[in-house]
């Protein structure tokens, strides 16, 4: 699962059920526990567009690009495909 976060490039997303289908809530449980710097996690946003982790997850994924229409990501235009 991390390997599908570490795969999003800069200014799109994919979705807890994105990088893990069937169980969203266990991508969110990995990811709080992980303590990799590097990994993107801003990344992962909720299904229909809204963030996780509020101010901060919004002004990374802004500075990438990622269009928001209100409090939620476009995420029709930055959602990456399925794998």
């Amino acid at each position: 699962m991390l390997q599908r976060v570490r795969g999003i490039p800069p200014g799109f997303v994919r979705t807890y059920g994105d990088v893990s289908p069937g169980a969203p809530r266990f991508a969110g449980a990995v990811l709080a526990a992980c303590q990799d710097p590097a990994l993107p996690w801003h990344r992962i946003v909720r299904a229909d567009g809204s963030l996780a982790k509020g101010a901060r997850q919004r002004a990374l994924l802004e500075a990438e690009g990622v269009p928001f229409r209100g409090g939620r990501v476009d995420i029709r235009r930055v959602r990456l495909p399925e794998y």
